[in-house]
């Protein structure tokens, strides 16, 4: 009975609700640090074969096979976006955000709209309408219900301590990998200090935020300094991002902290 109680919920399953989604998430995401990898990831793999074929004998091979498939940006882990690339969750819960992402310059204008006093954060209270709106730009038909599920659902991805409280970079794992360009930055965080000398710095004006041009000069020499392996065409892609959470073209430096600092509450 022990071995049948730590048998991973769901994967048999033809389709998942969200909230199983998240239970299969949690199980192989044993240490809580947002990826799938290692020993938990060949644990993952093994018990998927095992679900599917009959078999938990898994060749190197294959494992190869499938990270080729799957790990889109070819880290050798498993980001939550990608596991709902894996698995038949109902509705594709987590893909049908990305009909509407057209770019994450979309999630930003649809973040910056709920994060009102630009904290960096969203309230529990405040993301059943975010999320309806981002399911709404996917013309997915969704009823009360469903959407409680949810929003309830998310909160218990990624409200961990408790506090009713979203950030962007968390909610941002919703993405694409390649559309999630805070994962770009998440090598070159700044602390609190180093963030007020960069953001005095650009801000040649002492007018209190940055334009496009100064933000666009910022972004190259992190880029240089930090060996981001970026074109230029993504750093385009980026900027306008980050540009989407100004406020006509003004980016204050609360807005990109959210981006650029590892503690958002400077």
């Amino acid at each position: 009975m022990a071995t049948q109680a730590q048998q991973p919920p769901h994967l048999h399953l033809a389709e998942l609700t969200a909230t199983q989604f998240l239970d299969i998430w949690k199980h192989f995401d044993a240490d809580g640090n947002g990826y799938i990898e290692g020993k938990e990831l060949e644990n993952f793999f093994r018990q998927l074969e095992t679900a599917r074929r009959g078999t938990g004998v898994v060749s190197g091979e294959k494992m190869k096979e499938f990270m080729m498939k799957f790990d889109k940006n070819a880290e050798g882990r498993i980001e939550m976006s990608e596991l709902a690339q894996i698995l038949p969750t109902e509705e594709n819960f987590l893909l049908c955000f990305r009909t509407f992402v057209g770019s994450s310059a979309e999630f930003m204008a649809a973040w910056r709209r709920y994060d009102t006093d630009r904290s960096g954060y969203i309230e529990a209270n405040e993301l059943k309408g975010f999320l309806s709106d981002l399911l709404k730009k996917a013309n997915r038909h969704y009823d009360d219900k469903k959407l409680n599920e949810y929003t309830q659902t998310i909160l218990r991805m990624f409200d961990l301590n408790g506090d009713g409280k979203l950030g962007l970079s968390e909610m941002a794992r919703l993405l694409p990998v390649q559309e999630n360009f805070l994962l770009k930055f998440e090598g070159c965080k700044l602390s609190a200090e180093q963030f007020n000398v960069i953001f005095t710095f650009y801000d040649k004006d002492g007018n209190g935020y940055i334009d496009e041009q100064e933000l666009d000069a910022l972004l190259k020499d992190l880029h240089d300094k930090n060996k981001m392996e970026l074109d230029s065409t993504g750093l385009v892609g980026y900027k306008k991002s980050i540009m989407a959470l100004s406020d006509a073209g003004k980016l204050y430096r609360t807005e990109l902290e959210i981006v650029l600092c590892r503690d958002s509450t400077l």
